[in-house]
């Protein structure tokens, strides 16, 4: 799987005639979608995607590069709507994360971009990557599991099934973040927020009882009020 992975580089399956009112790019984004939606394995929706995509795209737009990934064979959708990756859908989908991934840890690791940063701007590079950077890339992140934000790099590692949200944590047990929701990176204020109060995969931390604006956590000898949104950015682990 791993080497099927690191030899599509996406544009085997999508054609990138970016003339094309930009529909060949917003296909990547609903494949990219779907897979990071998969890895929650969770029904997905196309109103999800939508929702997703709404910052990219009209949603006429969106149902369009889906239906185009439906003639492709990339996905197929069943009578309840839920929308599934075919086979190549799952190599295509594992490709461009694995890439943005990848280049996240480059960007983080070598260039030192900033942290709240690196997922927009991995996500520029992405698509344009050659064979050849491609291929330094992932020699030069060879040790790399996880991209910056704790999420698998696929082919290297994968979701652990013991994971939780913060939101479902239990009131003053400590809870250990494992990594960052990719739907954060689409919300930079998000990721600066969770970095400037330490709040970053590896860190442990007690959940105490909400306050009405929102739920607290405490690091350390600081504690910090999450919205909802915010807090449900968070993956982790109870600590026994």
């Amino acid at each position: 799987m791993t080497s099927r992975i690191v030899r599509l580089t996406g544009t085997d399956a999508i054609d990138h005639d970016h003339n094309n009112n930009g529909v060949a790019s917003l296909e990547r984004s609903c494949l990219e979608v779907i897979a990071i939606l998969n890895e929650r394995h969770e029904p997905v929706m196309a109103a999800q995607i939508v929702h997703w995509l709404r910052n990219c795209a009209l949603a006429p737009s969106i149902m369009l590069a889906l239906q185009r990934l439906e003639q492709k064979c990339l996905i197929r959708r069943d009578d309840t709507t839920v929308v599934h990756l075919t086979e190549a859908g799952e190599i295509a989908g594992a490709t461009i994360l694995r890439r943005r991934r990848l280049l996240e840890r480059f960007l983080c690791d070598t260039l030192n971009v900033p942290w709240h940063e690196v997922y927009r701007e991995a996500k520029q590079l992405e698509p344009l990557l050659s064979p050849v950077m491609e291929a330094r890339i992932e020699e030069m992140t060879s040790h790399a599991t996880v991209c910056p934000y704790g999420n698998p790099i696929p082919g290297r590692s994968e979701t652990s099934p013991d994971e939780q949200l913060l939101v479902t944590a239990p009131i003053n047990g400590w809870f250990i973040i494992s990594r960052i929701d990719e739907e954060a990176g689409e919300d930079s204020c998000a990721l600066q927020f969770l970095w400037t109060r330490g709040l970053r995969p590896g860190t442990p931390l007690i959940r105490r009882p909400d306050a009405h604006d929102g739920m607290v956590v405490q690091r350390a000898d600081r504690q910090v009020i999450l919205s909802r949104r915010i807090a449900r950015f968070l993956w982790g682990r109870n600590k026994p």
